[in-house]
């Protein structure tokens, strides 16, 4: 299990333990945190599952892949440290990592 941490726009923080090999936007989902829809259920094609990155973790997050990238060009608000948590498996070296929630998923 890794600890994540999502914070809501407005500030509210929440650390979660995700199992190795889960999805960012299933341990969002099975930990009911809100702001993730996650509608396609970790398809990558709604990008409602749309997260920051904290800057501290981009590095070892990585890059979106070419479809996650095309995807991100729909979401609200993209940034730099823009992913789709769907696409952002977890393992060992992202114990700790932080991300946040947008305002809107629309």
């Amino acid at each position: 299990m890794a600890k994540i941490t999502y914070i809501e726009h407005n500030g509210t923080a929440r650390t979660v333990e995700v199992p190795k090999g889960a999805s960012l936007m299933q341990g969002a989902v099975g930990n009911q945190v809100p702001g993730i829809d996650a509608i396609c259920g970790g398809q990558c094609s709604c990008a409602t599952c749309h997260v920051y990155v904290d800057d501290a973790w981009r590095k070892r997050v990585g890059p979106p892949g070419p479809v996650e990238a095309e995807m991100l060009e729909f979401v609200m608000d993209p940034r730099p440290e823009s992913r789709l948590a769907c696409q952002i498996k977890i393992g060992d070296e992202l114990d700790g990592l932080v991300v946040r929630t947008p305002e809107s998923q629309q």
